[in-house]
């Protein structure tokens, strides 16, 4: 191995992993990624999360994940994934009455 090969490896063990971001903001019903950052654990990640993002009391839930944990599909893969979803749509609401006392699904 190499000088530049050992301080790459050296370099990655001392990076601290990488968090995906999610917040809940004011009055909303789903957490949204708003980005990444590095901590060195999840507590932490919390609080820079808090500090970056959250400034104007806009958020009322952080929710981190380590981005190593995180599983994505592959966007070339999205018509034989989502094509059998396609033809049931009894899971789609188009077609039900929603009274107007139901202020969000």
């Amino acid at each position: 191995m190499s000088a530049d090969s050992n301080e790459r490896d050296a370099q990655k063990e001392r990076e601290w992993p990488l968090f995906e971001i999610f917040i809940r903001p004011r009055g909303g019903l789903d957490h949204k990624h708003v980005g990444s950052l590095h901590a060195c654990d999840a507590r932490m990640a919390i609080e820079h999360a808090r500090d970056l993002y959250t400034r104007r009391e806009e958020g009322v839930s952080i929710w981190v994940a380590p981005a190593a944990s995180i599983t994505a599909s592959d966007p070339a893969d999205a018509d034989a994934l989502f094509e059998p979803a396609r033809d049931k749509i009894y899971r789609h609401p188009t077609f039900y009455d929603i009274p107007p006392e139901v202020k969000t699904l």
